[in-house]
């Protein structure tokens, strides 16, 4: 077995006095939008991670903050087998669930409690899930659910994953948060009671907050954790989520102190947010990609030269210059240039409405063929304003005898029906989640998404072919020219067409420490203080 010496040496570093204070402290955090649910496994959104998997939740492995390396959570170290087929976790021992007036464990975290998470997501047979049918469109997406092929537990403290063939990815892939660790003896209580759906409306985790209650469209509250298993990190005693739909009002409140961070502000609010003495605003380079989704089982866009006439019938410089407003760069390729195996050999498809009119007539589209234009409800780091972006496609595409009908529903059901396919084309987008290239070519465009994230519902066998072998392979060398291949496949068949590429800022209050900006668009509390 490979030790992984790396992770033994973080773990000692990690390891915190039980006999730190908890400071008492209140933070507001302006967010977006509802979530959809609480059961992290059954998501894909920033908006349900920040409210779910970021506050109450921890995984096996999870990604510092402000950083793209996994540490040590509640696996203090790990094994690897030679063959890369044999993971050995060894658990953190002395982690309390949260004690809530619906839930009081009787134990403490144990291999049970991994074994129940993952069963469930594997096994459509498991009871709970019989009981409570719930799909899991990450770990599914992946192909997590194809590739391991038991779980053991060896212990109370120890746990065996064996693959059926080797990724790569796979400790990236357990610090998602898909793979937040629920309570077994909790899962059990609700089985027992009737009420299994609970699971998703009134979480139980380890996390460094503890679910208080939600209102839906209105808040959420979260009381900080004090019996934490690193209790330096959390800071917070009172930890509110003020769900504020509207970016401008966002940045009202922040500036009147009603919120003390907030995120996905207005291009042409950050320089009166930046003017402000009592407000930092830090940035950095999105990890991100918007883009439109097109819906390849609805005629016409089964065909490539329809989606390839209305990609150059829309004018992306302008839609940068108005929604982007200097924020944004242009997307070529279906993932951004800083994700390592970007082949910037891949050029930019011109804009040209003379073209694509061509090309629609010759692949039969009469002038005047409707489609549905979805536009997302909400603000997200990929794209600050959907609404105003949906209206200049729709124009666009005006020019070249498309009619779009733009379609618009809260966000949880946004995402709900497009995982359905109802949708023709969609606005929609990405910020990486662990910095492997395959969680965009494999997670938004490959087989096993369509359902999940591949919004495109596109599935390609010579596509799908070279992903799934980058994944099974360590050399980085030789999975980048594979993913390239991939990408110039991706480019031909046009599933989607790439828009932008946006800053990422993330407006304070000057009162906040600690907080750090996530590569991969999350929103974590914990080590994070509200000096007011």
């Amino acid at each position: 077995m490979r030790k992984n010496l790396l992770v033994r040496g973080l773990a000692a570093g990690l390891a915190l006095s039980s006999s730190a204070t908890f400071a008492a402290s209140n933070l507001v955090y302006c967010s977006e939008g509802s979530p959809a649910g609480f059961d992290p496994g059954q998501y894909t959104t920033g908006t349900d991670f920040d409210a779910n998997s970021e506050t109450v939740f921890n995984r096996l492995v999870q990604f510092e903050r402000g950083g793209t390396r996994a540490l040590p959570a509640l696996a203090t170290e790990w094994e690897v087998s030679d063959d890369g087929l044999t993971y050995t976790f060894k658990l953190r021992p002395g982690v309390k669930f949260h004690t809530t007036d619906y839930f009081e464990p009787t134990r403490e975290f144990n291999a049970d409690d991994v074994l129940f998470t993952f069963q469930r997501m594997l096994d459509k047979n498991h009871p709970f899930r019989k009981a409570y049918p719930s799909e899991f469109p990450y770990f599914t997406d992946m192909g997590m659910d194809e590739n391991i092929a038991k779980i053991e537990k060896l212990d109370d403290l120890t746990v065996r994953f064996t693959l059926n063939h080797v990724d790569a990815a796979f400790i990236q892939n357990l610090a998602m948060n898909f793979a937040a660790i629920h309570s077994a003896e909790y899962a059990n209580q609700l089985l027992e009671a009737g009420n299994p759906e609970q699971i998703n409306r009134k979480p139980i985790g380890t996390g460094p907050f503890v679910f208080s209650r939600y209102q839906k469209d209105a808040q959420i509250r979260f009381k900080g954790n004090d019996e934490y298993w690193a209790p330096e990190e959390v800071k917070i005693d009172n930890l509110i989520f003020a769900i504020t739909t509207d970016a401008s009002v966002r940045a009202q409140k922040l500036r009147a102190n009603e919120c003390q961070i907030t995120l996905n502000p207005r291009p042409a609010d950050i320089e009166t947010l930046k003017a402000d003495p009592n407000i930092e605003v830090p940035s950095q380079p999105g990890f991100n990609l918007g883009y439109i989704a097109y819906n390849v089982t609805h005629p016409p866009l089964d065909k490539v030269q329809v989606r390839r006439a209305l990609d150059m019938a829309v004018d992306k410089k302008a839609i940068i210059d108005a929604v982007y407003q200097g924020a944004g760069q242009l997307a070529v390729n279906g993932m951004p240039p800083t994700q390592w195996s970007y082949d910037e050999s891949i050029e930019a498809v011109p804009y040209d409405p003379e073209k694509a009119r061509q090309l629609l007539r010759e692949a039969g589209v009469e002038e005047g063929t409707e489609i549905t234009l979805w536009a997302m409800p909400v603000q997200r780091p990929y794209n600050p304003n959907a609404k105003l972006m949906a209206q200049m496609i729709q124009a666009d595409w005006a020019k070249v005898g498309v009619n779009a009908r733009i379609v618009s529903y809260e966000w949880g059901e946004y995402i709900k029906r497009g995982h359905a396919g109802e949708h023709d084309a969609m606005l929609i987008g990405w910020t990486g989640d662990n910095g492997d290239p395959d969680n965009w070519l494999g997670t938004l465009y490959g087989c096993d998404a369509v359902g999940g994230n591949n919004w495109s519902y596109w599935c390609d066998e010579a596509y799908d072919k070279l992903i799934k072998q980058a994944t099974k392979i360590t050399d980085q060398a030789q999975r980048t020219e594979l993913y390239q291949q991939a990408q110039h496949r991706l480019k031909d068949q046009m599933p989607i067409s790439p828009i932008a590429h946006s800053t990422v800022y993330q407006p304070m209050r000057t009162s906040v420490e600690g907080f750090q900006i996530s590569p991969f668009g999350r929103n974590s509390f914990y080590g994070v203080t509200n000096e007011r």
